[in-house]
């Protein structure tokens, strides 16, 4: 309980006199105080639950932020020269790296400074002041305490989230380390792979790829969160993510059973995020999958920005296995593409028109009926194209039929054109 003397004829009655004699009554019972708050914050804040060397350090945090508090109405300490106090900026950082919220500690310091002020109105009310001096009083203790806690608040945000960020980061990397150990290291075993992930790599594996188009804005980092969110929502389960640089993460959808990503939402959610660009394997087994799955993200990635569909958000690999196994050799596809199509290269309007309607008239087994319906124009349409493209060719769809199919592939898939000439 905060004593103070009775007052008395000829004691001083100016507030700032009483303010002093306030702050030194609760001085004197600082290391009382200092427990009775610290065990109000582990009752009402579930966050302040900590091992012993942590509590060690939210007591000498709650004493430092007192004493500099009884410290500023004793002394008539200036608000500019109020910073926060050694501790409890260590308290704060430690409160960012077990990933404990900012909310539970700014709630601690509001709770913290209406005690603080109950405990000046006990003091006061000892000191049978005259109503309009204890009025006085109290509300001058009560904005002083109130900018004290505002100015700290504010330093302890900057504290946090600047240890948030550089934690992250570090966490991150460490991850990251982890994750490409198991992906480079020739010869590991799955129990030793499972250890340095901390995971079961048993099951089965789908991994995908995010980035942002160059010249997103400069909240990247958020924006691969949140895309790593979408995959996740898409597919039921929280993803491994890790950052392979600063406009990349891969994202790993791992569980006992088959993965299953509805790529109808994955793909309309994407829509809200313009700068975002995925990219997602097949789903594979063992350790062996976890690999092979991110392999088959990577190069749908490459196929992705080749430049045949450069606003595509979402690309799936088994969309594009046949140009991923091909993308990595352009110069050779589009020569020998230019060889088998000829002139049905050319990237006018005109032609690229023609190789399409080739493409889904040879998709529907050279029947012209499904592909008009297939492509909403009228038979007689179809039939022209595919007539005018075998004279381009020089002969029947049917001769080097595969050769076409694939080239025209690599065409739509791959952004190919007309081979340079010498």
């Amino acid at each position: 309980m905060v004593g103070a003397a009775r007052y008395r004829p000829g004691m001083s009655t100016d507030v700032d006199g009483i303010v002093r004699d306030v702050a030194k009554a609760i001085q004197t019972d600082l290391d009382g105080l200092t427990t009775e708050m610290t065990s109000m914050f582990v009752e009402v804040i579930p966050e302040f639950r900590h091992d012993d060397a942590v509590r060690r350090l939210m007591i000498a945090s709650t004493s430092s932020n007192l004493g500099a508090i009884c410290d500023m109405l004793a002394l008539n300490i200036s608000l500019d020269d109020i910073t926060v106090p050694p501790a409890a900026a260590e308290y704060a950082r430690r409160f960012a790296q077990h990933d404990l919220s900012l909310e539970a500690l700014l709630r601690a310091y509001r709770l913290g400074e209406h005690m603080f002020v109950q405990w000046a109105m006990t003091a006061l009310r000892s000191l049978h002041l005259p109503t309009d001096e204890a009025l006085t009083t109290t509300s001058r203790i009560a904005l002083l305490t109130n900018s004290y806690i505002d100015q700290v608040i504010e330093g302890l945000i900057d504290i946090y989230e600047s240890e948030r960020r550089r934690w992250d980061a570090r966490s991150d990397a460490a991850r990251a380390a982890q994750v490409r150990a198991v992906l480079d290291t020739e010869g590991l075993d799955l129990a030793s792979a499972e250890h340095m992930l901390s995971m079961s790599l048993r099951g089965w594996h789908l991994a995908a790829i995010i980035w942002t188009r160059p010249g997103s804005p400069d909240h990247t980092r958020a924006e691969l969160g949140a895309g790593a969110a979408l995959l996740g929502a898409a597919a039921g389960i929280a993803p491994l993510t890790i950052s392979a640089d600063e406009q990349t993460y891969w994202a790993w959808i791992s569980s006992t059973g088959r993965p299953v990503l509805d790529t109808g939402r994955l793909e309309r959610e994407l829509g809200g995020h313009p700068a975002l660009r995925i990219t997602v394997g097949d789903p594979s087994s063992g350790l062996d999958g976890f690999r092979q799955t991110l392999r088959d993200a990577q190069r749908a990635r490459a196929v992705a920005v080749s430049g045949a569909a450069p606003d595509r958000a979402l690309v799936l690999h088994s969309q594009v296995a046949l140009a991923g196994l091909l993308v990595d050799h352009l110069p050779d596809v589009r020569a020998w593409a230019s060889r088998v199509l000829g002139d049905l290269m050319r990237d006018d309007e005109a032609t690229i028109r023609l190789r399409e309607t080739v493409q889904v008239f040879l998709d529907a087994r050279g029947s012209f009926t499904d592909a008009a319906a297939r492509m909403h124009v009228h038979k007689n349409t179809v039939h022209y194209r595919v007539r005018r493209a075998e004279e381009i060719l020089g002969h029947p769809l049917t001769e080097n039929r595969l050769d076409i199919e694939v080239a025209l592939l690599a065409c739509a898939q791959l952004g190919l054109g007309p081979a340079e000439g010498p």
